[in-house]
Formats: structure tokens, sequence, C-alpha cells
């Protein structure tokens, strides 16, 4: 059984927001050094000095005396506004909300919706914002209030960045916010085209790639991508583009299937049995639990490897247009080469 940590199907601001204070208050439990790393690299990334960390300093000189030590920390505030809508941000409560900061050092309004907010009100949000932070702090000492617009997404996506790959409880955590985003629509799939999932092979690999077919247990979900990248020995061996997705299951009244992408054919139940005979071989029964079939067009092989020490424990997701540096993909053939030259951690 699943177990989830965040509230699902309520569709609702109130939820959105708490789900994701949860995520955050997680992050920090599990490691207050990679919670302040997000804070930093995705928050307060335009203050170079933000190091929110206890400091201890010995005999540092104040106005009057010399004390032995110190320990100090900067105060920072987040006050976050979250929209189901990226149109439904109110310039007049955004202003409403500079009043929330009362003399922090570091201060960040967040702006958080499933899209980005429309340009033309984060333009006149922005000037008003300015105005304002002409006017309420005027000594160079003060720092004006930073506004960051982002989404859901990207939010996760920030996390994972700061997140080790044997950081398994925070991942799963994450994992889960993931699905309860895409599951109350809070993460687009317009994006779907650039990722690559990548999966762990072993000793399926040869057959995998013969047939273009990849299988795994049903009950695992994942974001939304397009491209299947095969791992084994350090390596992503293969990518593929999928054009079908198909949930296998044996019930006592038989084997039922249910395509979730692309069409349920002859030749692709025959692969499936194939896939069933064929994992035989190597101890697994594919008919014990459901199980979900990628169909690829085509596996072309390729060299993508892995540099960091040990092997990879688990799936991992790749953006594709980041790693090759474009806006548009080039074919299939072409990317399998590129990731010849590419490496990762």
């Amino acid at each position: 059984m699943q177990v989830h940590y965040f509230q699902r199907y309520h569709g609702k601001e109130n939820v959105a927001t708490a789900n994701t204070m949860l995520l955050l208050s997680r992050l920090y439990s599990y490691s207050t050094n990679k919670f302040f790393a997000f804070l930093k690299s995705a928050l307060f990334s335009d203050s170079a000095d933000f190091e929110p960390e206890l400091t201890f300093s010995m005999q540092k000189k104040s106005e009057n005396a010399v004390p032995d030590a110190e320990i100090s920390q900067p105060s920072f505030k987040v006050v976050v506004e979250t929209k189901l809508d990226k149109s439904s941000f109110d310039t007049e409560q955004l202003m409403r909300h500079l009043q929330a900061f009362t003399g922090e050092t570091y201060k960040v309004l967040m702006t958080l919706a499933p899209a980005p907010m429309q340009e033309t009100k984060k333009e006149e949000f922005e000037r008003l914002l300015s105005a304002y932070n002409a006017t309420a702090y005027k000594s160079a000492k003060e720092r004006p209030i930073l506004h960051i617009n982002t989404t859901f997404e990207q939010l996760e996506l920030e996390i994972r960045d700061v997140i080790e790959e044997r950081d398994y409880e925070m991942q799963e955590v994450l994992d889960d916010y993931r699905d309860y985003c895409i599951a109350d629509k809070l993460i687009e799939n317009a994006d779907a085209w650039k990722y690559m999932r990548m999966q762990l092979a072993g000793e399926t690999l040869e057959f995998n790639i013969r047939e273009n077919v990849y299988y795994d247990n049903a009950a695992r979900k994942f974001r939304p991508h397009t491209y299947l990248g095969l791992y084994k020995r350090k390596s992503v061996k293969a990518i593929g583009k999928i054009c079908a997705m198909i949930v296998m299951e044996a019930t006592p009244q038989g084997i039922v299937y249910k395509s979730e992408l692309g069409k349920l054919t002859a030749e692709r139940k025959e692969l499936i049995q194939s896939a069933i005979e064929d994992g035989k071989k190597h101890g697994y029964d594919l008919l014990s639990e459901p199980q979900r079939y990628f169909f690829v067009e085509k596996f072309y092989e390729t060299d993508f490897q892995k540099m960091s020490p040990g092997p990879s424990m688990g799936t991992r997701i790749f953006d594709l247009s980041a790693l090759l540096g474009t806006d548009k993909l080039p074919e299939l053939e072409i990317i399998a080469e590129r990731l010849r030259e590419k490496t990762w951690n």
C-alpha cells in the first residue's frame, strides 16, 4: 500500500499552500543545510551574501565593547501567495502583502501557481514594488523586498536539485508531492516533450532494445515524459521515444489490458507475452502484479555516463533541452549521439 504524505483532490488554494509548506517543513526537518541551500538557490539567488545559518564569532567589536564571543543568525521572511490560475493574481492584494514584512534582513514575496504569472501583470506589480521599496527602504543598509514568481513544478525541481540520490526518505516525500501536483493539475504536462525518464534495465537490457519495449510496476508514479532511457552499469545505454503505454494485469477472469497511450494492438499483446516469458529467465514473475509496458518507436544505443561514485539506485528525470542546450530537440538518433558526449552525477 502506497503511503501519501499530502492531501489530494481538494482543488483549493489553501490545500495547495498547506501541502507546499509541508514539503518545505519536511525538507527542513530532514536537513537544515539542504533547506537553506534550496532557499539560497531558489529564492535568494540575488542576495550573494545570504547565509541564514548560525554564525559563531570570537571577539567581534561592537559599538562600545568587545564581547568574548557572539552567536548570530540573519533574519529572513518569505511571504507566499498561491493561486490555482496564473491570471488570478491581484496587484492590490500583493501590495497589501508587503505589510507583512517587519524589518527582516532578507525579504521575499513568492507568487506560486501552476504556470508563470502573466507578463503584463508581473511587470505592473514589479513596477509598483520598486516604487514601494524606494520609499520604505531608503537606507543603503536596508535590503528591498524581492519578488519571486515560480510554479509548483519549478519549486519541486529546485528542491530536487539540492537533495541527492541517496536521500531516499526525502526522494519519496518529493515524489509524492509531484504525484499530488499532477493529480490536482498543479503541474502542467506541456513540458513533457523535453523529459527523459531513466529506468534501470540490467539483465533485460538486450531484450528491451531488441523488442523496443520496457516494463515496470504499474503502481509506480512518474512525471509525464516523452523519452525513455535504459540504464546499466553506470550509463544510460539506450534512449527511445514513447509511442504507447499499456497496463497489463492478471485477474481471476484472465488477462486485462488498459491502454494509457497509443493503441492496444495484437502485436503489442504478443510483445507483452514475450516480455513475460523473457522475464521468467531472470526470475521475474510479471503476472504477480500489474505491469506498465512502455513501447518506443525504436531504442537508439548511446553511452550517457554517470561520473559520481556508485551505481544509480533508481529512476531519474533528465531535461534534454537543458542538457543539450536547445529549445527544439533534434531527431532521436542525433540526441543519442550527443548524449555520448555528456556525463551526469
